[in-house]
């Protein structure tokens, strides 16, 4: 199909130099980011209806955060009215609120304006994003949809035949009473280890159905005191030395993770005292002794949902479940069990987000289509070949599971600035990352994962894509990732000089 059959015309279109593409932590980012280095002219569109993004939406019981509240803020916004020192959702939510307003961009955000495409219009070598606010053509595109923005669903038989409430803990349903009902949790990672405490205590009966065991560990987190949140308000300095050292102390992760995975053993021994200290049920404790390396899978941080599956009105299920019934949920060993309400807590679409489909790029293939065999492959986690003029906030392997991705976020968006003032101060139209670039970047990050946690530590995770690889997660320490991404190596990219309008 032709980009005039694909598109409504130019005359129709709002044209802009940036379009971004939603208002969660990487969207607001570039959007104050790029206000504050003089690129005024620029939109956001939301599909939501406030900014957020995954802090917005996922407002199930206990939603927090498992990143040090020191480390959850931009670098140019740091937050002195954390009350605990891991942040619960309401409160991270409540931060990024007033993060648009105080650095005035909300004139710039289109809520309820989902992009339903954006296609790369090789006649005027600029984007045509189409939106169910307007329509737009956008010399650069920024694509902040979110690693957590598309809900994974099981394709489990009967799911749709169930009568009672069912739904996704990203969507959670605050109109379901829970309390005294016979509930169903699917899943066991980080959404249900903060789900299944909170309410454990006020319904009939919960049954936790569980795939693979994953490590749990201690939650070392603790309410500020008044004196801290002064200190972190009035003295110069001394919040943003208080980040320095949290940030030091999370990358000692990357030891265990990717330098050397057989010291995993050492906090191994810590996850197996803790499964022995709150779990009386000899039965319940067998269940949820992981059979991988500790860091294969995203590890799990909680002082209560061990003491929570050992309470008697709570079952903790490892058979496979074959059909849900109208009433009903059947396990593979043939036992039912009714439920009146379930709750799909299984995670996410990462790299395979139904938002790759809307993407189409120079030679007429859309993301999706692009990474179908080999996985997504992307230049420093932000630029495609076959995608020009596009940047990728948190694209393929620049993810991180110990530490913050503000971090990888601000990093990203450095290399973005880098580029647009190089672009704009040679006079260029358009860049798209060289193959051999490409090629040779990927070739590296594939060796260094190959001695990796992820790879060696014998689990199947939601950081594989179709092709096997980890295409989520970066296999070093971050400061290497911010280094890389400083400036624009503009010698890696084919450009085009910009054309008079």
């Amino acid at each position: 199909m032709s980009n005039e059959a694909a598109a409504i015309g130019t005359a129709d279109r709002r044209p802009v130099h940036a379009l971004i593409v939603g208002a969660g932590l990487s969207g607001l980012g570039a959007a104050i980011r790029l206000k504050q280095h003089g690129f005024d002219d620029f939109v956001v569109v939301e599909r939501g209806s406030d900014v957020g993004g995954t802090w917005r939406v996922n407002s199930y019981p206990g939603a927090g955060c498992d990143v040090p509240s020191q480390l959850y803020s931009y670098s140019f916004a740091l937050n002195p009215e954390w009350s605990h020192s891991f942040s619960p959702q309401p409160e991270i939510y409540a931060y990024l609120r007033k993060v648009a307003d105080d650095n005035g961009i909300r004139d710039r955000l289109l809520f309820d304006s989902a992009m339903t495409g954006a296609r790369w219009n090789t006649e005027t070598s600029r984007w045509d994003v189409d939106t169910a606010n307007g329509n737009f053509s956008a010399q650069f595109l920024i694509s902040g949809a979110g690693v957590l923005a598309e809900p994974s669903l099981p394709d489990i038989k009967g799911i749709s035949t169930f009568e009672g409430k069912i739904f996704h803990s990203s969507r959670w349903d605050h109109s379901a009473e829970l309390a005294g009902k016979r509930v169903a949790v699917i899943g066991t990672g980080s959404s249900s280890v903060q789900i299944v405490p909170s309410i454990a205590p006020e319904v009939e009966r919960l049954d936790v159905y569980q795939r693979t065991a994953t490590w749990v560990m201690p939650h070392l987190g603790r309410r500020y005191t008044g004196l801290e949140r002064v200190l972190f308000k009035r003295v110069p300095g001394f919040q943003r030395f208080v980040r320095g050292l949290i940030y030091a102390n999370r990358e000692i992760f990357v030891v265990f993770q990717v330098k050397y995975p057989k010291l995993a053993v050492l906090l191994e021994i810590v996850g197996r005292v803790k499964m022995f200290l709150e779990i009386r049920d000899p039965e319940k404790r067998r269940k949820v002794v992981p059979t991988h390396r500790l860091g294969c899978k995203r590890m799990l941080v909680s002082n209560k949902f061990y003491r929570a599956l050992d309470r008697k009105n709570v079952d903790l299920v490892t058979d496979g479940i074959s059909e849900i019934r109208a009433n009903s949920i059947v396990t593979e060993d043939g036992t039912e069990r009714e439920v009146d309400a379930i709750v799909l807590a299984t995670g996410f679409h990462v790299a395979d987000s139904p938002t790759f489909n809307l993407y189409t790029g120079a030679d007429g293939r859309t993301m999706a289509e692009c990474a179908e065999e080999e996985g997504p492959k992307v230049y420093k986690g932000t630029t495609a070949t076959n995608f020009p003029n596009l940047f990728m906030m948190l694209g393929a392997n620049s993810g991180l599971n110990y530490t913050s991705l503000i971090y990888i976020i601000e990093s990203q968006l450095n290399y973005v600035l880098s580029a647009l003032t190089r672009m704009r101060e040679l006079n260029l139209g358009t860049f798209e990352v060289k193959l051999a670039a490409l090629d040779d970047y990927n070739a590296v990050i594939k060796k260094n994962m190959a001695t990796t946690v992820w790879a060696t530590g014998g689990c199947q995770s939601w950081f594989l894509d179709k092709a096997g690889n980890n295409s989520a997660l970066w296999p070093d320490f971050s400061f290497r990732f911010r280094n890389q991404t400083r400036e624009f190596d503009l010698t890696a990219y084919e450009t085009t000089p910009a054309v008079a309008r």
